[in-house]
């Protein structure tokens, strides 16, 4: 049941368009996956599967897909071959436009479906930093990154005043995914509905603007900062956006390529607007095939010389010496081939965890890290066992050897289960159709599985 008050609300803003607005809630929803171009592409994924995909306009690798398809039983999503996401929150990402070397923060990520996104834009070179508050959804956050094979992310968990504190003017893109109201999730998720009242759409742009406020701190100038929200409520996307600028005056919003169906923000819905505001994007459920989002594409004022890097003040991580990373390169070559020589000098030690990290990765003091790069392995009794996350990282041919195994196998080995095999002894990329799935260890002509216990699961 929708709140009445909502009703009212949205029947004032969208006068004769109401009905159709209304009317879309009878619709069936839209549902949309991302492929991950790290693993495919569209060519090959439309032929090893039988989806009914149907392109999302805004977002190259973002396709609708039917009920029947149901892309989360398929092994491939283990894989991390793709990302299931509604498709209006693809379009923040899309318009963020990360390149690849870049420093990108993005601030709200948890689950990571924006994360996931910027990632593949930035083809794992530079740095990503993706945050997230609170710490149950920032684990939820890091299995994502995990999942989907990111090489160059530092997950955080911590408030974007203490992330402000430690970086000024460092991001060359920011990425901010607002808390708000949920408006647009009402359709898929009861509990907004239930929570929602008028306070707390006060609440929500209150806390806006704090972290707003916050990012722009960390933008280095010329940098692009996309503010989204899904909510249909003025306060916080018109209204938020209205009075950042107002104390903000050294950003601008940038006027962006509008898809059809994405509709202007609307000036006569808040008190004090934006010259600019119109130039903001609006997605309804009535117009487009999405459940609703808001969309403004901001630009700090000035330039940076090429080199410019900003101020972090923890500085860099620094990475295991060569005499201390000798060994533990000797280890990682009992599962994989040749270690590029890059990867060699930026390996970390996180307690028994060793990581590869990011390119100038910020120093993990002063700071709640989950996951400082890629996890390449645990050291057990002066071993490395390999980790799950470098298993979805690597191709079958980055590895010493690899097993593939048929849809209906790999769903087996999802589920736990080991199998006959014969080869020479030791660590084995599990895959499904070339797809990287996990590791695995033979012995005695028995292919022991080493999928982890926690993500077990039958398909």
């Amino acid at each position: 049941m929708l709140p009445q008050l909502f009703l009212d609300r949205m029947k004032q803003m969208l006068e004769e368009e109401y009905p159709a607005f209304l009317n879309s809630y009878e619709d069936a929803r839209y549902q949309a996956l991302r492929i991950n171009p790290s693993k495919t592409d569209r060519n090959r994924f439309a032929e090893e599967t039988s989806f009914h995909l149907q392109p999302v306009p805004w977002e190259a690798n973002g396709f609708y897909y039917e009920k029947e398809d149901q892309p989360g039983k398929h092994p491939y999503h283990e894989a991390g071959v793709y990302y299931i996401q509604e498709p209006s929150a693809m379009a923040p990402a899309a318009y963020l436009d990360a390149q690849p070397g870049e420093k990108v923060l993005d601030l709200c990520a948890a689950p990571g479906g924006k994360s996931t996104q910027i990632a593949a834009a930035m083809q794992g070179k530079g740095l990503l930093v993706s945050n997230e508050i609170h710490p149950a959804r920032a684990k939820i956050l890091s299995e994502n990154m995990e999942r989907m094979g990111v090489k160059n992310v530092m997950v955080t968990n911590e408030s974007p005043h203490t992330l402000a504190g430690m970086f000024t003017e460092y991001f060359d893109r920011i990425m901010v995914d607002a808390p708000c109201s949920g408006e647009g999730m009402f359709r898929k998720n009861e509990q907004a509905c239930e929570e929602w009242s008028p306070e707390n759409v006060q609440v929500c742009a209150v806390r806006q603007q704090e972290i707003l406020a916050c990012a722009a701190s960390m933008l280095r100038p010329g940098g692009r900062m996309v503010y989204s929200t899904c909510t249909f409520a003025p306060e916080e996307n018109e209204g938020t956006i209205s009075r950042f600028l107002e104390q903000h005056p050294q950003f601008h919003i940038v006027p962006v390529k509008k898809y059809p169906g994405m509709a202007d923000g609307v000036a006569a819905w808040t008190k004090h607007p934006a010259v600019e505001i119109g130039d903001t994007i609006r997605l309804f459920p009535h117009h487009l095939h999405g459940e609703g989002h808001f969309v403004a594409v901001l630009e700090k004022e000035g330039t940076v010389s090429e080199n410019y890097r900003g101020y972090c003040a923890n500085g860099e991580e620094k990475p295991l010496a060569k005499g201390e990373a000798k060994a533990y390169l000797a280890g990682l070559q009992e599962f994989l081939g040749k270690i590029p020589a890059d990867d060699a000098g930026r390996l970390l030690l996180f307690g028994e965890q060793l990581y590869l990290m990011p390119e100038h990765m910020p120093a993990t003091r002063r700071l709640h890290v989950l996951r400082p790069g890629l996890h390449l392995g645990t050291v057990k009794k002066n071993r490395l066992e390999p980790a799950h996350a470098l298993a979805l990282a690597i191709s079958p041919q980055e590895a010493c050897h690899s097993w593939n195994l048929s849809v209906d196998e790999a769903r087996a080995y999802l589920a736990g289960q080991t199998f006959p095999a014969e080869g020479e002894k030791g660590w084995y990329l599990i895959t499904v159709d070339g797809y990287s799935l996990g590791w695995g260890k033979l012995a005695g002509f028995v292919m022991k599985n080493h999928y982890p216990k926690g993500l077990r699961k039958l398909l």
